[in-house]
């Protein structure tokens, strides 16, 4: 079965543009390493909710807007592989800079998971 890396992130509407472009260098570079899928997708029907939701969970405040997203590969092996390549390649460096980068990286969500059903 595959694993994923899943990440919700809450970035400032007016810099969805500059994380686009972001996402999209970073997602050639995963893909060139091997990871199967890089998808990026920005909240389009997300609602605070009663007791939790994505806006809540990343504190998400006026101005922003939740991006959730997620990375496929082979196997937690292979990502362990694939992620140690990507964090150690230069064309990548501005995104380590938590200054550099259009969103406020304390805020973010991420974690591994193993893949529970797939149909």
């Amino acid at each position: 079965m595959s694993y994923v890396d899943g990440f919700i992130v809450p970035v400032p509407t007016k810099n969805l543009e500059a994380y686009r472009r972001l996402s999209r260098k970073a997602g050639k570079i995963w893909r060139e390493f091997g990871a199967l899928e890089y998808i990026e997708c920005v909240a389009d029907d997300v609602k605070p909710g009663k007791w939790t939701s994505f806006p809540q969970a990343v504190k998400l405040k006026k101005g922003e807007t939740v991006v959730f997203s997620w990375i496929v590969y082979k196997s937690r092996k292979q990502r362990d592989k694939i992620n140690a390549k990507v964090m150690a390649d230069p064309r990548l460096e501005s995104m380590m800079n938590p200054k550099a980068i259009p969103f406020d990286g304390k805020r973010m969500i991420m974690g591994g998971f193993k893949t529970f059903v797939d149909v």
